[in-house]
């Protein structure tokens, strides 16, 4: 009995060290939100991109200046939905927890994330002009994972898994040029899907 109590205590002694150290308020519902906006927009850049060809054959990219401002505006849309929809389930997430949804970890946690997609996304948008645009989904997957691993300090563990994950899918995406969208699709779709499940799961919504 005594023993119970003991490890009772130690369990909340963890818990309150936790909301002190680290915001814990991630929604799993966000990162399902986000991977279902990440398959539909992988969709919509293949057949603006890829239109007509194979879907599991090699693919060649044919871009025009058109295309490239419906992609950015479609990026734009889809990224705006995602946080959207990520600071409504975190914020209902956040006063379940009677944790603020802006405190010094929010402010570490986005600081530590915002400053790798800063940068990689600065350099996507160079390369995209450029025509390069068969670095774009490696490139975003590598930048992705790395202010997820940066950022993961700052909140749930689980979160340097996805990173991770997200690097490897990057330099595999880096080796098999062609199959960048494929990538893309895995990385910000599927895995956002699976992540945001075994969030709900473990944690609640």
């Amino acid at each position: 009995m005594e023993k119970q109590k003991y490890l009772d205590d130690l369990h909340e002694i963890k818990s309150i060290m936790d909301r002190s150290s680290r915001f814990i308020s991630l929604s799993g519902m966000s990162g399902i939100v986000a991977g279902c906006l990440g398959l539909i927009g992988a969709y919509v850049a293949y057949e603006m991109v890829y239109s007509g060809q194979n879907y599991l054959g090699y693919r060649q990219a044919l871009l025009s200046n058109e295309n490239i401002s419906q992609l950015l505006i479609i990026a734009v849309a889809l990224l705006l939905s995602a946080v959207g929809a990520g600071l409504f389930f975190t914020q209902r997430k956040a006063s379940k927890n009677n944790q603020k949804l802006w405190d010094s970890q929010a402010k570490r946690l986005l600081i530590n994330l915002f400053i790798p997609l800063a940068a990689g996304g600065v350099l996507c948008v160079i390369l995209l002009f450029k025509g390069l645009i068969g670095l774009l989904a490696p490139l975003t997957l590598l930048f992705y994972g790395l202010a997820l691993v940066n950022a993961s300090k700052y909140t749930l563990s689980e979160v340097r898994s996805l990173g991770l994950i997200q690097i490897i899918l990057g330099l595999l995406a880096c080796q098999f040029i062609g199959y960048g969208l494929l990538f893309w699709a895995i990385g910000f779709g599927l895995l956002h899907i699976v992540y945001g499940i075994a969030m709900y799961i473990k944690y609640g919504s």
